[in-house]
């Protein structure tokens, strides 16, 4: 594993854990973005499982530096031992800048979102899917952009940090494109947002897509500017 790499995603990850308003949600959504239980992760450090419970919980003083240092450690060396899927996936994040031509706003947050509260903001319709969920991020993307310039292995740019995030495509016609694309990707997301149309005006094929890879559709007529001013300053 490049050393390099490792390195800056432990600052990254240790950064947003000891800064955050709530270092427990933020610890605990880094591991979930690791698949690792919380069970293994208390063995591999060697200590009770309710130790780690009790941080993620906020029922334990926030860990300091050094416990947050090791427990980032050990959540990298568990995804080296498996193949360090992860570790590669958010690599290509680091080194990968996006084209603001492209992804019109970006945001991940440090605790999860309720997924009903964040549509209602921005006046979606619901179309599909769940909204019985929670997400750590959303992606604000210039569809017919995206689709001509990202080739599918740069697709995933536009997840950030989490796929448990809501996709904003903008100015689409009928929604079908996007969703293809999506389709032939290998991430999905959890809620798909297609801006500027209306139920109506959303193509038969696209809410299929939607329940096919689980994913959560709405729609919202919100302008662009609008739905950008909103998000940034929702203190949700």
């Amino acid at each position: 594993m490049n050393a390099a790499l490792r390195s800056r995603l432990a600052e990254k990850m240790a950064g947003e854990i000891t800064l955050s308003e709530s270092p427990g949600e933020a610890l605990k959504k880094w591991r979930q973005l690791f698949n690792i239980p919380p069970g293994l992760l208390a063995e591999e450090m060697h200590v009770s499982p309710s130790v780690i419970s009790d941080y993620e919980g906020g029922r334990r003083k926030s860990p300091g530096t050094a416990v947050v240092g090791k427990i980032v450690d050990t959540i990298l060396s568990i995804d080296e031992a498996n193949g360090g899927r992860n570790i590669n996936k958010f690599a290509k994040i680091l080194y990968n800048d996006f084209d603001l031509d492209v992804i019109l706003d970006m945001h991940d947050y440090n605790a999860a979102i309720p997924l009903e509260r964040f549509c209602s903001a921005i006046g979606c319709h619901h179309l599909s899917g769940s909204t019985d969920q929670r997400i750590y991020g959303y992606t604000v993307v210039n569809s017919e952009k995206a689709i001509l310039q990202l080739s599918a292995s740069e697709f995933y740019r536009i997840y950030g940090w989490s796929t448990e995030r809501a996709l904003i495509f903008t100015n689409v016609s009928t929604g079908k494109s996007p969703m293809i694309a999506i389709r032939v990707t290998p991430f999905k997301p959890r809620c798909v947002i297609l801006q500027g149309i209306t139920p109506d005006e959303v193509h038969p094929l696209v809410p299929k897509l939607a329940e096919t890879d689980n994913i959560t559709l709405m729609c919202t007529e919100m302008d662009v500017d609008g739905i950008v001013e909103i998000l940034r300053e929702e203190k949700w």
